[in-house]
């Protein structure tokens, strides 16, 4: 089989584009790569600590510490310290950072929405249960190094 015609190629070729067209859509509101899941995640649970945050997406502090300095440098968080522990910062949305988080929701939705296109809800249920049993295979799966 060609590359091009490998799953894991057209998968990958899938995901870029959608991200790239996701990243064209929130351009203006100066949410960079990377930037979405926080804003999302802050979204639905404002005020999470750095730790908190850093958990949740799976990233090193230090990682999520620089993405936060150039979020917030942008005007999309702010960063204080916690009111009861002055050793824990607590991260929120800025009124601009509610805004770029709406226009993330909607531009993934409206890639999504262009993505299956011409799709019965049977074969998107289909192609859900396929990624959902490839994500089990991965995690279960222990290759010795």
């Amino acid at each position: 089989m060609r590359s091009e015609q490998n799953l894991t190629h057209l998968m990958r070729h899938v995901l870029k584009d959608h991200r790239a067209h996701v990243d064209r859509l929130i351009r203006a509101y100066e949410v960079y790569p990377g930037q979405p899941p926080l804003l999302l995640r802050l979204s639905d649970a404002d005020g999470l600590s750095q730790r908190e945050l850093a958990e949740s997406k799976g990233v090193k502090p230090a990682t999520l510490t620089v993405m936060l300095q150039r979020m917030e440098k942008t005007g999309l968080i702010r960063r204080a310290a916690d009111e009861k522990d002055q050793r824990v910062t607590r991260v929120r949305l800025t009124d601009k950072g509610r805004e770029a988080a709406e226009a993330v929701r909607h531009a993934i939705n409206e890639v999504e929405a262009r993505s299956f296109e011409g799709f019965l809800p049977e074969e998107k249920l289909l192609l859900r249960r396929f990624l959902l049993q490839m994500m089990d295979n991965l995690t279960s799966w222990a290759p010795e190094d």
